[in-house]
């Protein structure tokens, strides 16, 4: 029933129970306290010797009982104390009654509402125990005090009582008074609960209406006030934090979409353009030489190729991490996607010198995305050389190296390199989408290796992979795996290449 409340209703109604639990428990426990110090007191007036029982010297507790009162055989035969008084004093008298050790009980002549004996009486009077302190009540069902105390001289015992109901009423009284007390203790409990619930509430009222501010706008520039060190300033600025992060996200989303759209705009209005100039050449009857239109069909060829590599990486990226976990695994011989990665480039880059020391390396992962991995590295270092320049590539012991001798990476951009759909000012205007690098580190991260990129001595970029593995046959056991990362430390990082999509 609670869980339907509001939340500043909820905090009122606990606090108002808690209060109210607080208060009812020192009620009680007061309560309890003074009917012990009352019974307490009233017992030490019944064993005091001015009470007619007391004993040893005058003013002493224990003893025979008091000469005054005579035998304890005499008292049955005598008129009790304060007969001859004013009736109107009776009731501050203490009853008197002898209890036998048979179980019969006799009083002074006069009384007319005797104590009602009980065992723990007899026990006294009988000597197994020496004195008993007890709730009791008269025969009329008066309730009383009583204070039963075995006789030495005889073999009896005496009890003397007083009315408990002075005590009862006192207590009736502060029962009424704690009652009271405690309800205007909730009542100002719940008053006070719901007016701290709403003023503690008042920050988090503000966050709900910024947050539904953003979900109603999508306005994902709007700033949440995060004043203070308090729970919800630090959830304020998680939401800012957040905030920041989904704007971020929608921009590069947004980049990519241009970038893509650039990239796809260009091959396929070369496509457009090779189509339309063979359809013409067949429609007006003047076909063309048999040498160019070999050379159109190798363009388009290579425009579908571009387009099949560019969705083939939208693609990849936006695989969930799930997915590729769920792909197979198998032994892969990096050394051979290396050598294929190679003759890719000196055939894009015929005029470059490409140098290659490759040993064997064989590597647990998936396949496909290692060979991706290595043919955006080299794609990426064939795009940014200059015509004459000089690309090195070296794999030895698992580590892969490729250097270029291009224009290098700003320090600035290092940060970023390996961000997704990321592109550095100096690379925008080149083709390219920003993908190649993020595809390369999440290869990498996928067979547990590291990746890092920077500038080179000398000038141009150099590129640092390592992949665990092994330099012999694939046909070994399984090798562990451990959390993949991806370095971007001092070496940095890039995207580009065919692939890759561009520089940063």
């Amino acid at each position: 029933m609670i869980s339907r409340l509001s939340l500043r209703a909820r905090l009122a109604v606990l606090t108002s129970l808690a209060v109210a639990v607080a208060v009812a428990a020192c009620a009680i426990g007061c309560w309890f306290i003074v009917r012990r110090q009352l019974v307490e007191q009233l017992d030490q007036s019944l064993s005091s010797p001015r009470s007619g029982f007391g004993g040893g010297p005058p003013g002493a507790q224990g003893g025979p009982p008091r000469r005054d009162i005579g035998s304890v055989t005499d008292i049955c035969a005598q008129p009790a104390r304060g007969s001859n008084n004013n009736d109107r004093f009776r009731d501050f008298l203490p009853t008197i009654q002898v209890v036998r050790a048979d179980g019969t009980s006799c009083n002074p002549q006069d009384t007319t509402d005797p104590l009602v004996p009980t065992s723990s009486d007899v026990d006294v009077a009988q000597g197994r125990t020496n004195l008993v302190r007890r709730d009791g009540r008269t025969q009329s069902g008066t309730p009383m005090r009583v204070f039963t105390r075995r006789d030495p001289n005889s073999e009896a015992a005496l009890s003397i009582a007083k009315p408990l109901d002075p005590i009862n009423e006192k207590l009736d009284s502060l029962a009424v008074l704690l009652v009271i007390v405690s309800a205007v203790g909730v009542v100002g409990a719940a008053t006070a609960g719901l007016l701290i619930a709403r003023a503690g509430l008042r920050p988090v009222d503000r966050l709900t209406a910024a947050v539904e501010h953003i979900a109603r706008t999508e306005d994902l520039a709007t700033t949440i006030p995060a004043d203070g060190h308090d729970e919800i300033a630090r959830l304020s600025r998680s939401f800012n934090s957040m905030t920041r992060a989904l704007a971020s996200a929608r921009e590069r989303q947004q980049q990519l979409i241009v970038d893509a759209g650039h990239e796809l705009r260009t091959p396929l209005t070369s496509l457009r353009t090779t189509v339309d100039l063979m359809l013409r050449s067949e429609t007006t009857g003047r076909p063309l030489p048999t040498a160019d239109k070999q050379k159109l069909l190798g363009n388009v060829k290579a425009q579908l190729v571009e387009l099949t590599h560019l969705v083939g990486d939208l693609l990849d990226l936006s695989r969930p991490e799930s997915a590729a976990d769920a792909r197979v695994v198998e032994d892969v011989a990096l050394h051979e996607a290396v050598d294929s990665a190679v003759r890719r480039a000196r055939l894009r880059g015929p005029g470059l010198h490409i140098e290659a020391d490759v040993s064997p390396w064989y590597v647990r992962g998936h396949a496909a995305s290692l060979e991706r991995a290595v043919v955006n590295l080299l794609d990426n270092a064939v795009k940014f050389s200059p015509p004459d320049g000089t690309v090195a590539v070296l794999l030895n012991g698992g580590e892969l190296t490729v250097r270029d001798q291009g224009p290098g990476i700003p320090p600035e951009d290092l940060p970023y390199v390996f961000d997704r759909f990321w592109r550095s000012p100096s690379a925008r205007g080149l083709p390219g989408s920003g993908l190649g690098l993020a595809i390369v580190a999440r290869a990498v991260a996928e067979a547990g290796g590291e990746v890092r990129l920077g500038p080179a001595e000398g000038g141009g970029t150099l590129v640092w992979l390592r992949l665990p593995g092994s330099a012999t046959s694939p046909e070994r056991p399984e090798l562990s795996r451990d959390e993949p990362r991806v370095g971007v430390g001092e070496a940095g990082g890039r995207t580009g290449g065919e692939d890759a999509g561009g520089r940063g």
